[in-house]
């Protein structure tokens, strides 16, 4: 018997990561039942692309329960604005439903409790789909520490850049909003943090952080005019727009792909496939608040220290990554998007010093897919079950997820309030750029997701 998915936030992540596969690749043991949002033109858009599958049930937002009862579901897939995912949680888990959703998991620390709990009580479990961890040369960093090469982590240093294309993206986006991400500190950075809680199997404790709108917002220093309300496939000022024009010809006809920008024809509303959905509002206007520049230090159960830094607006994308042990230290580099990188890239290697000994460079295996090659694998263990040749845990859970929810709320939170702030109070606190409270969030509620 084929298991029965339900989506609920029909993002472009949601059609491209998790509908394309169980209609596809995994069909022989899989069944879309049903689609769930609060915009009708990403039925339609589903629609479209899937036109053989056309017939899925589709529910508006606010029609959770009627979809389970009506469709059956083994699995709820949460793939829409991060805002959203806890009301789908831990609506899954209150019927005893199993449910896979998107980074992050929930936008607080406060809901990442909520769902611990809702779990706790539910026959049901919850997945978080960290492909990070997917990508051969993080599994084999997983490897290196597993083996005891490094000894006792000490310290990691992670600095994580992002080019002017994509970084940007987050301030043209939902992304901007904290009350609907929670900053980039999570709706970033939980990816990063997740990576190094997993690495070294030790939980975060406390943090301490500074951050800065530096590149972004209506005193950007590259911002040609201080007017609010602009569209970059409308906007009179693209020509002297540094961000717009350096990935993008005079005749605004040249598009860099990019999955999470989709693609737009310059100056026709029917280009962007949904009701009230615009992926291209000014990286300049005066309301963006939320920060482009973090730093942060972390304190680990296990004595560890991170230092972790993350910069949205550079020449080209990637991390510089070092883990320190009493037995060695791990080094490596990552360029991330060759294409849009303006000099000749190397393949990414580790090299791993031993403590009184000579250097090695370790050379991985590369794959292709997304995320370094990571999607991939990572729907096989979604849709197959774990590989389980592997000598580690891989795929995440609700507590992998709010770890790194915590943190990102931890370094906001330390940014705001200048004070170092530990992971115990941000998971007990009710307050916060919480999802869960306010009626006039619940209302509001959208199918906008991390893909789009």
């Amino acid at each position: 018997m084929r298991k029965r998915y339900a989506i609920c936030g029909v993002s472009g992540r949601a059609l491209g990561m998790f509908a394309k596969p169980i209609l596809t690749t995994f069909a022989g043991s899989c069944e879309l039942v049903g689609l769930l949002d609060r915009d009708p033109m990403r039925f339609e858009l589903y629609r479209s692309r899937y036109p053989e599958h056309a017939g899925i049930r589709t529910y508006g937002e606010n029609e959770f329960d009627r979809m389970v009862d009506e469709t059956k579901p083994d699995v709820i897939i949460v793939a829409g604005r991060d805002d959203t995912h806890a009301q789908y949680l831990i609506a899954a888990l209150e019927r005893d439903l199993d449910a896979i959703t998107e980074k992050p998991m929930v936008t607080t620390g406060a809901d990442s409790k909520r769902v611990i709990e809702a779990e706790k009580a539910s026959k049901g479990s919850v997945i978080v789909t960290f492909n990070y961890r997917y990508a051969p040369i993080h599994t084999k960093i997983k490897e290196i520490m597993q083996d005891g090469k490094l000894g006792r982590i000490t310290s990691i240093d992670l600095n994580w850049y992002l080019d002017t294309y994509h970084g940007s993206s987050y301030f043209k986006r939902w992304n901007r909003d904290r009350e609907l991400s929670g900053g980039l500190s999570v709706h970033k950075s939980t990816h990063h943090f997740d990576l190094v809680n997993w690495w070294i199997d030790q939980r975060p404790v406390e943090v301490f952080a500074f951050g800065a709108l530096n590149y972004y917002g209506a005193e950007g220093e590259a911002n040609p005019k201080k007017e609010d309300g602009r569209f970059c496939s409308t906007c009179a000022h693209t020509e002297d727009c540094s961000y717009y024009s350096r990935w993008n010809a005079r005749s605004r006809n040249l598009k860099v792909p990019d999955d999470h920008l989709g693609s737009l024809e310059a100056g026709k509303p029917s280009a962007f496939p949904y009701s009230d959905y615009r992926p291209d509002r000014c990286i300049f206007d005066s309301e963006i608040e939320i920060e482009d520049t973090y730093t942060a230090t972390v304190k680990y159960s296990g004595g560890a220290l991170l230092s972790y830094s993350v910069n949205f607006s550079l020449p080209y994308e990637g991390y510089r990554l070092a883990i320190n042990g009493t037995k060695g230290r791990l080094e490596t580099v990552e360029y991330h998007m060759p294409g849009r990188t303006p000099f000749p890239t190397p393949v990414q290697t580790i090299d791993y010093f031993p403590l009184f000994g000579s250097k090695e460079t370790i050379h991985v295996v590369h794959r292709e897919g997304g995320h370094g090659g990571g999607d991939p694998l990572l729907l096989e263990d979604l849709f197959m079950g774990e590989d389980r040749r592997r000598p580690f845990r891989i795929l995440s859970g609700a507590v992998d997820g709010a770890y790194s929810v915590a943190t990102g709320e931890a370094v906001w939170r330390s940014v705001k309030e200048h004070r170092l702030v530990t992971i115990e109070e941000v998971m007990e606190s009710g307050t916060g750029n919480s999802g869960s409270g306010s009626q006039e969030r619940q209302e509001s509620l959208s199918g906008q997701g991390g893909g789009v």
